[in-house]
């Protein structure tokens, strides 16, 4: 396969735009500053929840706490959907969780990578960043909805990676015989696929326990010394589990804190 592939926005409509799926309506650019920035912008005008935004490349994609992300046209996939849950927001805190659940399934099945979950959604392979995740609350006259910013990194060279802690599906076929590079539409759709199986399961059951488990399984920061940095503060304790609203519980010296948001540095197995 090429260093480049193109996404073919007419396979994707075909394949995961129906009456009976959750996604309503699919559009590939060539280039835009965020993808979150415009479905955001677009939710704000009325877009229908299960609106998709793929872009080629962009110029000002954006991290956690307004950090820069970018990657050079065609090496990755930068993509938001936007969705207009039934739940109330407070039960939200989970939807950043299932899309990197979403990622990491999508990632095994079409790539072979042993993805696993950095709290709360970053995905991981052999210890390195393959994708990013951001979710933002939007309110807008039809009702809160949410943008999740999806970013993986699929041909990026060594000198490409935006930091050094980061990888690419590229790199990683590289030296591990079991890692392939799917085409950037298949890596899409299967995505799409996992994220929809898991949004479904969420938003119908008030009981997350299955779910919750299921991340747990793919989670590689529980059972880990960990040290996370807050807004105010940083703490340094064991990473033990989640609770019920997908909340990071860690125990330190004085006790059990439970984080809702905060970056998590893995320190060691414990």
């Amino acid at each position: 396969m090429a260093l480049y592939d193109p996404i073919d926005e007419a396979d994707l409509r075909r394949e995961l735009v129906r009456a009976d799926r959750v996604w309503t309506d699919l559009l590939v650019v060539e280039q835009t500053g965020s993808t979150n920035a415009d479905l955001v912008a677009r939710a704000r005008r009325g877009a229908r929840t299960g609106s998709v935004l793929i872009a080629d490349y962009q110029s000002a994609g954006r991290g956690r706490r307004g950090r820069a992300w970018t990657a050079p046209p065609g090496s990755s996939i930068a993509m938001s959907a936007l969705l207009r849950p039934a739940a109330g927001p407070s039960r939200w805190t989970w939807l950043p969780l299932l899309t990197g659940l979403a990622v990491a399934e999508a990632l095994r099945r079409t790539a072979g990578a042993g993805a696993v979950l950095k709290w709360p959604n970053d995905v991981l392979v052999g210890g390195r960043k393959l994708c990013g995740i951001l979710a933002e609350r939007v309110d807008t006259e039809e009702g809160p909805a949410c943008v999740i910013g999806i970013g993986i990194n699929v041909w990026l060279t060594a000198a490409e990676l935006p930091v050094p802690t980061a990888t690419s599906l590229a790199l990683l076929a590289d030296v591990v015989p079991e890692v392939h590079v799917p085409s950037r539409k298949e890596l899409i759709a299967a995505t799409l696929d996992r994220l929809e199986e898991a949004y479904r399961s969420w938003e119908s059951s008030a009981d997350q326990s299955s779910l919750r488990a299921a991340y747990l399984a793919r989670c590689d920061t529980i059972g880990r010394a960990v040290r996370v940095v807050l807004a105010d503060r940083e703490l340094d304790g064991v990473a033990e589990s989640i609770d019920a609203d997908g909340r990071l519980m860690v125990r330190t010296s004085s006790g059990t804190e439970v984080i809702g948001a905060g970056d998590v540095i893995h320190l060691r197995r414990v």
